[in-house]
């Protein structure tokens, strides 16, 4: 009998949650085959079969928070009801659970029976499996887009927007609206859903920051005349070069790290009563996610070219999209950049992303009238950029002189090729 156990997953990460199960009690495994779904503060991962074999038992169930090296279920030699040559005992098995429950529900219970068996053969990402639970949707209706049969979160998320039958729409208002047992007042309806693991997380995080560094914010503005200038110059011939687009966080990131260079405690972290100090750029970019916001890192920022920097960015943000970061792509790095105004968004204080003790906030480009001189005015592309830092080891002067070098830095972009 071979135990199955909560493996170690990163140096921060001590537990985790049961999301789903893929396999249930009797149902036989391959080596390597998934049988649960994880979720951690980080990502979501699935964990594989040790030997092959039937899962004999279940110890914890989905929804329970397990730790690191905990034991969860068991596997043990023979053959069960869920895999390749075991199909007559797997309809077997339907049939005499269908038996069972023939005098109670007669046709229903066969149905139901064959519905719980299509779910557990379905072969799912985590992401798809998260999304179809949340929404209510069962996996066994949906059909995959992967050539191997493999339902994905894009598939989940089509599905889902395929318009309902009547009755069934009908249905689910009902539900959500329906007043709770408690004094709840059936003209306000409301839905209460459960946090995600990862939103705990970044919740509990984002309290962490405030109460446990001295957070302070500083603000200045860029004129993007130049920056804009070379890419509507540059781009057609950078795509053509790197097939990847010439956007701003290129730019942003080298000025990052230049600024780093010239203000290293900007670049350092505190741990207990010494200063560490990084001689490394490894710049997190801030994504928003369906999950909630990740920070992946682009390792070694001073060393990669504009095309090396935007097509470690656009690999990360897909990823992201896609729920398929790993651990090591979100750990380790030195400073954040978090980018607002794709939203929208003109003004922000951004929160430090621990144990980091900086982070530039971006923002939207608006034209704004200039004063050029005494007497002229221009209408410029400007941002307004804000940098948060952990004011116990970061002083105002060193603060406000790195937002003035990024300043002066893509106000002149060819500074940017000397810097690197």
């Amino acid at each position: 009998m071979a135990e199955i156990k909560v493996p170690e997953l990163a140096e921060s990460i001590s537990e985790g949650t049961i999301a789903q199960w893929l396999k249930q009690p009797g149902d036989y495994v391959e080596q390597g085959e998934y049988l649960l779904e994880l979720e951690t503060d980080k990502v979501n991962v699935e964990l594989t079969a040790e030997q092959s074999g039937v899962l004999k038992e279940v110890l914890k169930d989905s929804g329970d928070t397990v730790q690191v090296g905990e034991i969860i279920g068991t596997i043990t030699e023979g053959e069960g009801s869920g895999q390749g040559s075991n199909s007559e005992s797997q309809e077997e098995a339907v049939s005499s659970t269908a038996n069972q429950n023939e005098e109670m529900t007669e046709p229903a219970a066969q149905e139901n029976v064959q519905k719980e068996e299509a779910k557990r053969r379905t072969v799912a990402s985590p992401a798809a499996r998260k999304l179809a639970r949340e929404k209510g949707i069962d996996l066994s209706e949906i059909t995959a887009g992967d050539p191997l049969g493999r339902v994905r979160r894009q598939d989940v998320e089509a599905y889902d927007k395929k318009p309902a039958p009547a009755k069934e729409t009908a249905q689910s208002s009902k539900t959500v609206s329906q007043p709770a047992p408690s004094k709840q007042d059936p003209e306000k309806p409301f839905e209460r859903q459960k946090m995600s693991r990862r939103r705990q997380t970044i919740a509990k995080r984002l309290v962490e920051v405030q109460q446990t560094s001295a957070m302070l914010t500083t603000f200045n503005e860029v004129d993007m005349t130049a920056v804009m200038d070379v890419r509507k110059r540059r781009k057609d011939k950078f795509l053509e070069q790197h097939e990847v687009k010439l956007g701003f966080m290129s730019f942003f990131t080298k000025a990052v790290v230049a600024a780093l260079k010239k203000f290293p405690l900007l670049n350092a972290e505190i741990q207990g009563d010494e200063l560490v100090i990084k001689k490394f750029y490894d710049i997190g970019i801030a994504v928003s996610a369906a999950e909630g916001l990740v920070v992946p890192v682009v390792r070694d920022a001073d060393r990669l070219s504009f095309a090396g920097i935007e097509n470690e960015i656009a690999e990360l943000a897909k990823k992201a999209r896609d729920n398929k970061l790993t651990l090591s792509e979100l750990q380790g790095g030195t400073f954040t950049i978090t980018n607002g105004g794709t939203f929208g968004s003109l003004m922000s204080t951004p929160i430090l992303n621990s144990p980091q003790v900086g982070i530039l906030g971006m923002h939207k480009i608006q034209l704004r009238p200039v004063a050029i001189d005494a007497e002229q005015f221009e209408n410029r592309p400007m941002m307004y950029i804000a940098l948060s830092y952990d004011h116990r080891i970061v002083d105002g002067k060193e603060a406000v002189s790195f937002l003035v070098t990024i300043k002066d830095l893509l106000e002149d972009p060819e500074q940017l090729l000397l810097e690197g």
